[in-house]
């Protein structure tokens, strides 16, 4: 064995020595490794769980934003209304210093349902809710409205009561606030023409029309609302002109024009004209 060669047992030994070391340094450098994928898996469920967090957020955050719009307007709408109801007070107080209650009562006679269809009762139903409103805002409201069953006869005196119909051949110059005055409480379309005037007859009261025809011209012949005609008398307690009253209430789409301002229209005209007055129903 020459000098420059080393024993093969000492050279199997370092190798294994080495081998061994290596071993140790790489079990060494996978335990950390471990530990740290068993952490990042650890982290990534939490990690999962923000996001799923996060992303509910980020889908609410419209509906979060249009629920803070809605309060807003909420908050506005509510210091509107209190503004509104403070003016609207004010102006009740400044009001209730001149309304005058009238002793005049005024009834809506509610018996013909039978003659009218369901979307007729409904129209009825908000005219008489149109009444109730006109009525509270009026400077001489007339008694307040109730509802009864019993039919309206039973309730007061026959000769307290007049019949408000076109076809009564009496006109109604003034009103006696001592009595109580019948609306026939029917949206007919004109179908049944007189009905309010027979029923005034049968029952044996008294009957009048308004004084529409001296004082109105209409483009055809029309009908008067019920809250129309309520309106009216309102307008006359408060004015005390029936001309007045009429144009205050009757809607620009009826065509009214003064009778007067009529016929002197039609006497500048070259030819001869015959002036027809239509007929107005009063109870529609």
């Amino acid at each position: 064995m020459s000098s420059g060669m080393l024993p093969e047992n000492l050279v199997a030994s370092k190798v294994t020595d080495v081998e061994g070391k290596h071993n140790i340094d790489q079990l060494e450098t996978e335990e950390p490794a471990l530990e740290k994928m068993e952490n990042i898996e650890a982290m990534s469920k939490r990690q999962r769980k923000k996001l799923v967090k996060q992303k509910q957020w980020e889908e609410q955050r419209n509906l979060r934003k249009q629920k803070r719009k809605e309060k807003r307007l909420k908050r506005k709408l509510v210091r509107q209304s209190q503004l509104e109801s403070s003016n609207e007070g004010s102006f009740r107080k400044r009001m209730h210093k001149d309304v005058a209650p009238s002793t005049l009562r005024l009834i809506i006679d509610c018996s013909f349902d039978n003659l009218m269809e369901l979307k007729d009762v409904k129209k009825l139903h908000k005219q008489i809710q149109r009444c109730y409103a006109e009525n509270r805002k009026a400077l001489h409201p007339v008694q307040d409205i109730h509802i009864k069953s019993e039919h309206y006869s039973e309730l007061m005196k026959k000769e307290d009561l007049v019949y408000l119909t076109s076809d009564s051949p009496d006109v109604l110059n003034e009103l006696d606030e001592s009595k109580a005055y019948v609306i026939g409480g029917l949206v007919d379309h004109n179908h049944h023409k007189g009905i309010t005037y027979k029923r005034a007859q049968e029952q044996g009261i008294s009957h009048a029309q308004l004084p529409l025809g001296i004082f109105v011209k209409m483009n055809s012949r029309k009908v008067l609302a019920v809250n129309h005609v309520f309106e009216i008398i309102l307008a006359y307690l408060e004015k005390r002109d029936w001309e007045e009253a009429f144009f205050t209430v009757l809607p620009q789409r009826k065509g009214a024009k003064p009778v007067n301002e009529t016929i002197e229209a039609s006497t500048c005209k070259p030819q001869k004209s015959e002036i027809v007055q239509d007929e107005i129903s009063d109870s529609d």
